[in-house]
């Protein structure tokens, strides 16, 4: 007997994802992006966001059901992102998940963005080993994580980036040295044609005695902008390719050394790592190599999985109807600076405020 088919939706920034997922097994997977409109502007813009997302939200649940095969009525759950991200996408994307599930007459559950991350994985490489270290890696993340089971027991964080998440690094990098928007794609296809020992950009907090764990990209940006600066002003364009090529060098470096400790540090033997920067050809490279010099086993999603989508969000709530967790009410808020704890996230409104007459 088949298990419950759930449908995910996805929509914390500028994506809107809808996943289907019966039994860890994806059944379909639609993504619509705004990034297009935002490119213009450097960087999302929260209100294009959300009434991109009103936009595309129906399109996209209808084509996920049809490359499934399926109708409403044949959907057993409803897993909807509700934080963090943006409030006002968020708040689309959960609109029209209670919408569904209440037509469907099924359960909604919560979840937490970045378990999803975590959670796509599963759908590509099967259940994740208990326990596994996993390095979220995007825009706005970058976090090292012990993981036992992912929706039954908390999940505790090793380190966290105290300032630029390595992505938003990326980003920001990419417009001092003149490349698109996002950086990230930008920067990898630059750093093809450049020398990734041409600049000796810093390691931040790799010195004895620095937090093995903590991630800081703030101060390599710094490095960048000033290295760029130096090139201008003796009247030259800094070498692109070079510059990229140095840059991501320094984060892929960082994240695996990190990574790789941890998993030696609590005797852990596979490596997860997930989130849009999982998708740099570099950090993927030097993670293979570091893992096998290592004996670490490492997983990391299939491209299409490592961007915001809504089949991670299917994956998290597959497992929390196999779980037995309890699904949420339908009067849940979205948490748009919801903290990492445990991958079901369904905070209750405030309660009214009562004013005396």
């Amino acid at each position: 007997m088949s298990g419950p088919v759930v449908l995910g939706i996805e929509s914390s920034c500028d994506e809107t994802g809808a996943g289907i997922v019966r039994d860890g097994r994806l059944l379909a997977h639609v993504v619509a992006s705004s990034m297009d409109e935002h490119a213009r502007f450097g960087g999302v813009v929260p209100e294009i966001a959300a009434r991109a997302h009103l936009h595309s939200f129906d399109p996209v649940i209808r084509q996920a059901l049809d490359r499934a095969g399926l109708r409403l009525n044949q959907i057993d759950a409803v897993a909807v992102t509700t934080g963090p991200g943006l409030s006002g996408a968020l708040q689309v994307g959960l609109a029209g998940a209670k919408t569904l599930a209440y037509a469907a007459g099924v359960p909604l559950y919560g979840v937490h963005h970045l378990a999803g991350h975590v959670a796509a994985d599963t759908l590509e490489h099967g259940p994740l080993p208990r326990p596994c270290v996993v390095l979220i890696v995007s825009g706005g993340h970058t976090s090292l994580l012990l993981v036992r089971d992912l929706v039954r027991e908390p999940i505790l964080h090793l380190g966290d980036t105290l300032d630029d998440a390595a992505g938003e690094c990326f980003d920001k990098v990419a417009r001092i040295l003149s490349l698109p928007y996002p950086g990230g794609p930008a920067i990898d296809r630059a750093a093809r044609d450049g020398d990734p020992r041409a600049v000796a950009f810093p390691r931040p907090l790799t010195r004895p005695g620095d937090d093995p764990y903590a991630f800081s990209f703030s101060g390599l940006k710094t490095a960048v902008a000033r290295w760029a600066e130096k090139h201008r002003r003796r009247g030259q364009e800094p070498p692109v390719a070079d510059g990229a090529a140095a840059l991501q060098e320094a984060v892929a470096d960082v994240l695996t050394r990190k990574a790789v400790a941890a998993c030696r540090d609590h005797d852990v033997r596979t490596l997860i790592v997930v989130g849009g920067v999982a998708a740099n050809s570099r950090v993927r490279a030097l993670a293979e190599r570091r893992c096998a010099s290592a004996g670490i086993e490492l997983r990391v999603p299939p491209l299409t999985l490592c961007t915001d989508n809504g089949a991670m969000i299917a994956a998290v709530g597959d497992l929390l109807v196999r779980s037995g967790a309890e699904p949420a009410p339908l009067n849940v808020s979205v948490d748009p600076s919801a903290p990492l704890e445990y991958a079901s996230l369904t905070p209750l409104p405030a309660p009214p405020v009562t004013v005396s007459a």
